[in-house]
């Protein structure tokens, strides 16, 4: 098996995706802001390597990949990430420093990841990076309004790797943008339509059946194309 690199991994999607790649025999070194305090991730069982880092800490990013410096990443997963909506900064009393920080964690930090770690990638086997967005990134998609952060941020995701995608074509790197479906976690609430294991299973599925010609789509868990 290979290699991935997880961020946002304490919880949620994240906890789920080390859970069942370190079941299947990968080395999952898995990230997130605080993992002494992490009880169920230190609790899975596998070959799961604990890393601290804050995405938002761009020299953070830097450090860790210096610190791993020679390992070779199969597949790098960004899946850290932030709501950053209320009913308190709706339109007309925007919170935009909140905003702005909606921004870091959803589109900026996924582009520093893959910046920094693209050495690892390069070394590895499948090299993929793989990122979580969200239907609600999509602009056609949108009925609905509202979400001003999170939304725009997503749709702002998806744009950079579709150009990261074409950027790295040369080098032999896949981009892949995958949307999880509603899931039933703390982001995602109580009345979500699926569980974390069915989304995560078929998230596997898509990362797995990857072939160049998909670099820089946007695909649902199920393997379906999502609208722009």
């Amino acid at each position: 098996m290979g290699t991935i690199l997880i961020t946002g991994a304490n919880r949620g999607l994240g906890l789920e995706f080390c859970r069942q790649y370190a079941a299947d025999g990968w080395r999952v070194i898995a990230c997130c802001r605080n993992p002494a305090q992490a009880a169920d991730l230190q609790a899975l069982a596998g070959n799961i390597q604990l890393e601290t880092l804050d995405v938002a800490d761009f020299a953070a990013i830097d450090r860790l990949a210096a610190k791993l410096a020679d390992v070779s990443i199969d597949v790098l997963l960004n899946n850290a990430g932030v709501y950053g909506d209320n009913k308190a900064n709706g339109f007309g009393q925007l919170d935009y420093p909140l905003w702005l920080r909606s921004f870091v964690t959803n589109t900026q930090a996924p582009v520093k990841m893959a910046e920094a770690f693209l050495p690892h990638l390069q070394r590895g086997g499948q090299k993929v990076i793989a990122n979580v967005s969200s239907l609600m990134g999509s602009i056609a998609d949108n009925t609905s309004g509202g979400s001003l952060f999170y939304r725009s941020s997503k749709a702002a995701l998806n744009a950079a790797m579709k150009s990261l995608a074409i950027d790295l074509k040369a080098q032999g790197i896949g981009v892949l943008t995958l949307h999880p479906g509603w899931v039933k976690t703390d982001m995602g609430g109580p009345n979500a339509l699926i569980e974390a294991p069915e989304s995560i299973a078929g998230m596997r599925d898509v990362i797995a059946q990857f072939s160049p010609q998909q670099s820089g789509s946007f695909i649902k868990y199920d393997g379906t194309l999502m609208p722009w």
